[in-house]
Formats: C-alpha cells, sequence, structure tokens
C-alpha cells in the first residue's frame, strides 16, 4: 500500500532524526524540528508509530514488489528504531534494572547513533529508489 509506504519513509526519517538529537548540539536550520523530537512524549508517539509502521510495512506490499523482501531493510530499521525510542520512555521512567536490561541498552542505546544514521539512510534510500529490492 502507498500509505504505508509513505508512513515509512516519513517515520522512520524523523526516528532517525530523533536517535541523532541530543540537546547539545550546535544551532542548526533543524532547531525547530529538534525541539520536538527532544520531547519525550513525542519520541514515545513516534517509536510506537515507527514500529506499527515498520510491522505492517513487511505484511503490507507496494504493486510489483516482492512480498517481504522488497521492503525488508526499512521495515527492520523503523521496527529496532521505534524500539529504540519506546525502549529510553521506559528506562527514564523504570526503577528496576536488569540482565537482559543491561544487554539491552549495550546492544541499541550505545549504538543508538548508528541505528539513527541507518534508519536515516534507509528513508533516504528508500524514498529514492522504491522498486530496488530490500530497500
Amino acid at each position: 500500500m502507498i500509505q504505508f509506504y509513505f508512513l515509512s519513509i516519513l517515520c522512520n526519517a524523523l526516528a532517525g532524526y530523533a536517535l541523532l538529537a541530543n540537546v547539545d548540539s550546535p544551532s542548526s536550520p533543524l532547531d525547530g524540528i529538534r525541539s520536538y523530537v527532544l520531547d519525550e512524549t513525542f519520541r514515545l508517539v513516534l517509536g510506537v508509530l515507527t514500529m506499527a509502521t515498520g510491522f505492517f510495512k513487511i505484511l503490507s506490499v507496494v504493486r510489483g514488489d516482492i512480498p517481504v523482501i522488497g521492503d525488508l531493510f526499512p521495515a527492520l530499521m523503523g521496527l529496532s528504531s521505534g524500539f529504540i525510542l519506546m525502549y529510553e520512555f521506559y528506562k527514564n521512567r523504570a526503577t528496576v534494572t536488569s540482565k537482559e536490561s543491561q544487554k539491552i541498552e549495550r546492544i541499541f542505546i550505545k549504538n543508538r547513533k548508528w541505528f539513527g544514521y541507518l534508519t536515516v539512510i534507509s528513508a533516504g534510500t528508500h524514498f529514492l529508489f522504491p522498486t530496488v529490492l530490500f530497500l
């Protein structure tokens, strides 16, 4: 469906930028957007939307594309970046830690910049090359 294609690109681009944005970065033309993506509630909603879009992107197919494999990379990046945004919200509110949460932090949170770059790249390539396999 074209709607999920558009939502995938939009959510992946915003989620990738949300993973890359921080309070200490110098001013840029995107300061207005940065103020939104640093808000905790916006990040939670964006994470839920990005994960849902990534999940439905695996299930839905654009006409002429191969099921599941056709949009695999953007869908996986949407799922992972949405998970990171939701986990950060949970981590800021939780009082309990466990071995599993430390493992998740080591894999996802410490590498969130790389996930951010990959998610933005997947959104850009998904927009520019709509029928390429895996993109």
